[in-house]
């Protein structure tokens, strides 16, 4: 290791403090979508690029959102110009889900709280971890070093919901480049052993079941929307099963996944059937199956219920993704990224594929390479979420060394 990075990676741990008050004060500011009830990523963004320093240009790129279009979706694109072709990019997204579930947590979900090493609050690790460590990865490495690629931060908004406004807008507007390279820190494991290298396929479907509502005591007068819509998903998970069962030995899990999230109410009281009910899925796919196919499964034996219990039933699309190519684990860019993790950890992971999407999969889609690493706690979506002090510095100093090795 040369003397210059030595240094570089002394003052990266010498800010650990640094760190922690500027994920605080980030934690303390909401970034949800409208769809989620808030009011988007602006004040955080505005935050966070008041906190970038020694950068030849910071530059934010403007969505209006697809829910309410009074409300802007801010990105940050900020860049130390170096002096060879493309941009080593840290991509991290400034959005977070909803707390849900108070009563669970132990802390102030939006009152950053710091104890035992840990910073608790919501969006600390997804993705919180990630804009910390690539802003204090990026600081001290003066622009004037960088005698090959620039060094780029992109802190961009909407992954939670759709990416429509974040990732994938910049991308159409041109904003990167064949030669850049991608680093997206939005999943790991505890021990930084695994790189994802490739996505499933992503589909979410939202099943909307009418009926006809009437008196609990004379279910026969109506169609019991509830019954046929836990009817349905019991039918529907069996054949999803049956119909797409290949494995594929990359993955994490290895099989495809078909899970019922998302159900609202249905009605208020106890002796009321109800005339509506609808469910939500979160379906990811191994690459051997296309969404195409999952849906008309879906609208197969939707149909077939339909015509059993004379409800209507309704399938929405929310999004798809498909599957990117598997980013190449050849070549400078992935051995400088292996070489970083093992010089800074002491481990040299071995490459994945894992069925949570990033902005990744955005990048492959478009015939890009594109890397997903970081240490993960697990405690992403989750009460009492959480980031480990000692990770979010440990990824600093490795995308530093990232930094150095392609672009000093």
């Amino acid at each position: 290791m040369s003397m210059e990075l030595e240094q570089i990676l002394e003052k990266i741990e010498g800010s650990r403090e640094d760190m922690v008050r500027v994920m605080s004060e980030m934690i303390r500011i909401p970034a949800l979508a409208p769809v989620n009830g808030g009011k988007g990523e602006g004040k955080r963004a505005d935050m966070l690029a008041g906190c970038l320093e020694g950068y030849d240009s910071i530059i934010r790129v403007d969505a209006r959102d697809d829910l309410d279009p009074s409300v802007i979706r801010p990105n940050i694109l900020a860049k130390k110009n170096g002096k060879g072709k493309g941009t080593v990019w840290i991509v991290a997204h400034t959005d977070t889900v909803p707390a849900d579930d108070i009563q669970d947590w132990d802390t102030d979900p939006f009152e950053a709280v710091v104890k035992d090493g840990r910073i608790y609050g919501r969006g600390t690790e997804d993705n919180g971890q990630a804009v910390i460590s690539s802003m204090f990865a990026s600081k001290f490495i003066p622009k004037e070093m960088l005698s090959k690629r620039s060094i780029g931060i992109a802190y961009v908004a909407d992954e939670e919901t759709s990416s429509k406004m974040g990732i994938e807008y910049l991308i159409k507007k041109g904003h990167f480049s064949k030669d850049d390279v991608f680093i997206v820190p939005d999943w790991g494991t505890p021990k930084g052993e695994l790189i994802d290298v490739a996505e499933k396929n992503l589909i979410w479907l939202q099943f909307n079941v009418i009926g006809r509502t009437t008196h609990g005591s004379t279910p026969d007068k109506g169609i019991n929307a509830f019954r046929v819509g836990n009817e349905l998903l019991i039918d529907l998970l069996a054949e999803f099963g049956k119909e797409f069962p290949k494995e594929n030995e990359l993955f994490i899990p290895k099989k495809s996944t078909f899970e019922p999230t998302k159900s609202p109410g249905t009605v208020t009281n106890v002796n009321t059937i109800p005339g509506n009910f609808e469910f939500s899925m979160d379906i990811r796919t191994v690459p051997e199956y296309h969404p195409d196919e999952v849906v008309a499964v879906a609208e197969r034996i939707a149909k077939k219920h339909e015509s059993r219990t004379g409800a209507k039933i309704t399938i929405t699309q929310i999004q798809s993704h498909i599957s990117g190519k598997v980013s190449s684990t050849e070549g400078d860019v992935f051995e400088a990224l292996m070489d970083s993790i093992t010089s800074v950890t002491g481990k040299r992971p071995r490459p994945v594929g894992v069925g949570g999407a990033t902005c990744a999969n955005f990048f492959r889609e478009e015939g890009y390479d594109a890397y997903v690493w970081q240490h993960g706690g697990g405690t992403l979506h989750r009460p009492n979420e959480h980031v480990v002090i000692d990770n979010m510095v440990i990824d600093a100093k490795v995308f530093a060394s990232l930094f150095y090795k392609l672009c000093v």
